[in-house]
């Protein structure tokens, strides 16, 4: 007698046995999702599934209303889903929005006695002790970056695990977040039945995806300009230094051309898109566009200013926020652009003259499988996420004492088993 199997039996006997990687970008305006099929050999993530959705319910990167964003999250889920054949049921998400901030943090502990070893159990009880009483009681950490260590007085220890000593101290960087948001950001991803596997903010997980060791180690800004909000991540000598969102994006330079140029959003957001420029042109000329059966007439002239005008604004709170940093003027590696508006022309020149820095366009590139449209600014964060995703899965497979350190993923704690449903 032969036995019987179900199609539907193969296909999850199939899923369970290979590794996938999900990365899931909760933006203000667009929800992306990428799903990627890992390598059990090489840990090599193909890219099998791509996924986008609009999003309602969010301002400015937070939750203002639960149901837009759990659609959208639904939508491009279902999408990535149909086009990889995966279930999806956890991801690595995104978390945005000017509540995020950065501070430095120290500490220092007694481990033992003078033969001891420091392990695992000391790192995270001195991360513990350098973080008490830095973080407000409504906010919740999102990494802790260990930037060094010193042992009995040995400075500049980037690993002491197996290292011998009784004084253990820390210089670290920490990254927070509103609990509110970040619990509203989970439920939204709940409701669609998935599990965040880990919380990383939007131009974190944008650098992971577009520079390279040589940069983080050399001075790098990775600045994100989505829709709604600006994401500066600041890396130097291999770590995370500094993480601040500006509330500014895209869609302001979009309003702004609406209100100026007295015409409806979507025209106002094509007209971006396709004839608008970060540097003023030398002379004006009459440009014109067809959308939706209709014709619209426009002078560069009046486009540029209304630009120039918003742009200086997004810049001038860069400029703060490298300026709080330290970091003004002061990167080699200058600064990587990511988000849609890095596509506006001449958006290279004008960050160079803005900040006085060297720049260019990050794009994700040299990813294989359905990786056609993710070659794009935009598409950084979600890959990064992807990314990171895979990361996690190579750590829980082979174990790492310092969780997340290549990716800065982190675990999402009680808020999990809080929050935590069944895939249905």
């Amino acid at each position: 007698m032969f036995a019987t199997y179900h199609i539907s039996d193969i296909l999850i006997t199939m899923q369970e046995n290979s590794k996938y990687a999900v990365g899931l970008d909760i933006g203000t305006n667009t929800v992306r999702c990428i799903v990627a099929h890992i390598d059990a050999t090489t840990g090599a993530p193909t890219i099998v599934g791509v996924g986008s959705a609009p999003n309602s319910g969010m301002r400015k990167g937070t939750v203002v209303n639960l149901a837009g964003p759990a659609q959208a999250i639904d939508d491009a889920l279902g999408e990535a889903e149909r086009m990889s054949g995966y279930q999806v049921d956890s991801a690595t998400i995104s978390i945005n929005g000017s509540h995020i901030i950065s501070t430095h943090a120290d500490g220092m502990i007694a481990v033992g006695t003078a033969d001891h070893e420091i392990v695992h159990e000391d790192i995270q009880r001195i991360e513990d002790v350098a973080t008490l009483g830095k973080v407000p009681a409504n906010r919740e950490i999102l990494e802790v970056v260990p930037h060094a260590f010193k042992l009995d007085g040995q400075d500049n220890i980037k690993d002491p695990i197996g290292m011998t000593g009784t004084r253990l101290e820390i210089d670290a960087h920490v990254v927070s977040a509103l609990s509110p948001h970040l619990i509203n950001l989970q439920k939204a991803a709940e409701s669609a039945k998935v599990h965040p596997n880990g919380i990383i903010v939007s131009g974190v997980a944008a650098a992971r995806a577009v520079l390279t060791e040589q940069q983080i180690e050399n001075g790098v800004a990775l600045i994100d300009i989505g829709g709604a909000t600006t994401n500066i991540a600041i890396y130097e000598e291999g770590d995370l230094q500094f993480a601040a969102v500006v509330p500014l994006g895209g869609v302001n330079i979009t309003n702004d051309l609406a209100i100026g140029l007295k015409t409806d959003p979507e025209v106002a957001e094509k007209l971006k898109l396709e004839h608008a420029s970060a540097v003023n042109r030398e002379t004006s000329s009459d440009i014109s566009m067809k959308y939706e059966g209709e014709t619209y007439s426009f002078r560069t002239a009046d486009i540029d200013e209304i630009v120039e005008a918003r742009l200086e604004e997004i810049f001038d709170a860069i400029v703060k926020e490298l300026k709080r940093a330290g970091r003004a003027g002061k990167l080699p590696n200058g600064v990587v652009l990511t988000g849609g508006t890095a596509q506006l022309k001449g958006i290279v020149e004008y960050t160079k003259e803005a900040l006085g820095l060297a720049a260019r366009i990050g794009k994700p590139t040299g990813y294989g499988g359905v990786a056609d449209d993710i070659e794009k600014p935009q598409f950084a964060t979600v890959l990064g996420l992807m990314l990171i995703d895979a990361d996690s899965v190579s750590v829980s497979k082979h174990g790492d004492h310092r969780k997340g350190k290549p990716s800065l993923s982190t675990t999402t704690g009680m808020f999990s088993k809080l929050l935590g449903r069944f895939k249905a």
